[in-house]
C-alpha cells in the first residue's frame, strides 16, 4: 500500500503542534479493519486531545474520533472490500489513532455498516455529536417525552450537539427553545427550527433555587454545571434532562427535591461505550425518522485537512458553529 497523508500532533512543553506527515500502513496500531477514511469531523473532544494531559496519554498522535469511508481489507468477515462504513467513539482519537488520516485501522468491533440512506458525507456532518444528540432524543422518547407535553429546552444550541437536536426535534413537531450564548446567531438558530431563544444567562441563573416554575417537559444538555441546575429546577411533573457534556462545567449542585415532589429523571448519555445493538439503532434513525431537515444546508461546513489544526483551537474557545467536516 502506498503512502497517505495524515495529520500527527506533537507534544511541545505543554502544547502541541500539528503537521501533515506521510505515513505507511505499518505506522499504524494494529485492527482488523483498514478503512480508506472519506471524511471525518470536528468534535469538541478532538480540540482537548491538543492540549497534554486531557485525553492523550501519548504523542505523537492522530486525532479524529470520526471517520466514515471504504473498507480497503478485513480479517474480520463481519466486514468485505468495498464496504460502506462508520467509526466513532471507543479509543478512536483517543488512545488508538483517529479519522484525520487518508488511512485508518480499527478493530471490527468498532465498525457500524453505513446505513443505506445515508451518504458518508452525512454521516460524519452527523458524527459523534449528532450520535449524540439522536441518542439523547431516544432517551427522552423512551422516558415518555412527545411534542404535546410542552417546549424542550436544549442547551448549547449552536454546537454540534445542540445544532443538531434543536433540528431533529423541531422537525418532529416539537416546541424547541434554544439557549446560546452568542446573540450574532439567533438566525441561525431561528432557521434550524428554535421558537424561541433564551441567553446563557437565562439558563443558569445564581440564585441556587432548589425549584421554579414548572417550564421544560424535556431538555437536551451539552453544558452542564450551573445550567444543569437550572433544568433539574424548572422541568415539568415527569420531565427529563439528557445529560452528554460538560462544557459549562463538571460539577452541579441540587437538592432532592425536583426529584422526589416532581419525578424529574436525570438521563446520563453516553456516545462512546454505547451498546453496538442500540448505536446500530440510532444511526438508522438518523438515516431515517430522525434524519435532520437542515443537515446540508444549515448544519454542517466543509474543510481540508491542514484547515483542521486551527478548528480544534476554535471549537475549544466556543468559535465553531454547527458542525466541521473534514474531507479526506
Amino acid at each position: 500500500m502506498k503512502s497517505f497523508q495524515a495529520l500527527m500532533l506533537h507534544q511541545e512543553g505543554d502544547q502541541t503542534r500539528g503537521t501533515i506527515q506521510q505515513l505507511k500502513l505499518d505506522d499504524l496500531p494494529e485492527g482488523e479493519v483498514v478503512i480508506r477514511v472519506a471524511y471525518s469531523s470536528v468534535n469538541y473532544k478532538d480540540g482537548l486531545a491538543s492540549l497534554p494531559g486531557r485525553i492523550v496519554k501519548s504523542y505523537p498522535f492522530i486525532p479524529g474520533i470520526d471517520l466514515a469511508g471504504v473498507v480497503l481489507q478485513s480479517s474480520d468477515e463481519r466486514y468485505a472490500e468495498g464496504d460502506e462504513v462508520i467509526v466513532t467513539s471507543y479509543e478512536l482519537g483517543v488512545s488508538h489513532f483517529g479519522g484525520f488520516s487518508e488511512i485508518a485501522r480499527v478493530r471490527a468491533d468498532w465498525v457500524v455498516p453505513l446505513p443505506a440512506r445515508l451518504t458518508m458525507r452525512e454521516a460524519m456532518t452527523l458524527g459523534t455529536a449528532g450520535f449524540t444528540a439522536a441518542l439523547s432524543i431516544l432517551r427522552l422518547e423512551q422516558n415518555g417525552l412527545r411534542p404535546e407535553q410542552g417546549p424542550v429546552l436544549v442547551t448549547g444550541a449552536t454546537g454540534g450537539v445542540g445544532s443538531v437536536a434543536v433540528d431533529i426535534l423541531a422537525q418532529k413537531g416539537y416546541q424547541v427553545t434554544a439557549a446560546t450564548g452568542k446573540e450574532s446567531e439567533h438566525a441561525y438558530l431561528k432557521q434550524l427550527g428554535a421558537s424561541e431563544i433564551l441567553s446563557r444567562e437565562e439558563v443558569a441563573p445564581q440564585d441556587g433555587k432548589p425549584l421554579r416554575r414548572q417550564q421544560w417537559a424535556g431538555a437536551v444538555d451539552p453544558v452542564g454545571g450551573a445550567t444543569l441546575s437550572y433544568i433539574c429546577s424548572s422541568l415539568a411533573y415527569n420531565g427529563s434532562v439528557a445529560l452528554s457534556g460538560l462544557t459549562g462545567g463538571g460539577e452541579f449542585s441540587s437538592t432532592v427535591y425536583p426529584f422526589i415532589l416532581r419525578g424529574v429523571n436525570l438521563l446520563g448519555i453516553d456516545s462512546v461505550y454505547c451498546p453496538m445493538e442500540l448505536r446500530k439503532q440510532v444511526w438508522e434513525r438518523l438515516a431515517s425518522t430522525d434524519k435532520p431537515k437542515h443537515l446540508e444546508d444549515g448544519v454542517g461546513r466543509e474543510i481540508g485537512l491542514d484547515e483542521v489544526p486551527e478548528a480544534m483551537q476554535l471549537i475549544l474557545q466556543g468559535k465553531l458553529k454547527g458542525r466541521t467536516v473534514v474531507k479526506l
